[in-house]
């Protein structure tokens, strides 16, 4: 069986500044711009870089996917899924699960609460013990969480957590 790896990333600071705007609609904020482009750094640094992203279609996760794919060697294909926006973890899983098994690297950008709920019901006992805790403490705008698992998209209920990064982890 292959080894999978699965990137959870959360979209990045968001802007309030116009009451007026729906949800969906909301840009990055100065935040948010400046620290999406450091996590796709640290993407291309680490040589993380995915195959495919299922991405939400909010305003905010296109265009922070958009800065992260800026820092990358690499352009991978993207999904911009609408199922993924205000999803649940059940929901996010589903779309996972629905990934081609050709796909050895991807990458979901989305939302809170599913996001942080989905990466804490995935991290398994072999989950690198710090990363686990980061992650139990609190999965902030732009924060990234890696797992790695053996096996098919479709089977995947449970990884182990290896990293955990959030940007005030990066500089």
């Amino acid at each position: 069986m292959p080894t999978r790896q699965l990137l959870l990333l959360r979209h990045a600071k968001s802007s309030w500044d116009n009451p007026n705007l729906a949800d969906f609609d909301r840009p990055l904020g100065p935040r948010g711009l400046k620290t999406a482009p450091l996590m796709g750094r640290e993407l291309a640094a680490r040589g993380w870089t995915p195959e495919l992203a299922l991405v939400s279609p909010a305003l905010r996760t296109r265009d922070t996917w958009r800065l992260v794919t800026a820092e990358m060697p690499a352009h991978p294909s993207v999904v911009f899924n609408e199922a993924l926006y205000d999803a649940s973890a059940a929901d996010i899983l589903s779309q996972i699960h629905q990934t081609d098994s050709s796909i050895g690297c991807l990458v979901v950008v989305g939302h809170n609460p599913g996001l942080e709920d989905l990466a804490r019901q995935l991290a398994g006992p072999r989950s690198e013990a710090r990363a686990r805790k980061r992650l139990d403490e609190k999965f902030p705008t732009t924060a990234l969480a890696r797992f790695l698992f053996e096996g098919n998209w479709s089977a995947l209920s449970s990884a182990r957590l290896t990293h955990y990064l959030r940007p005030k982890d990066l500089g």
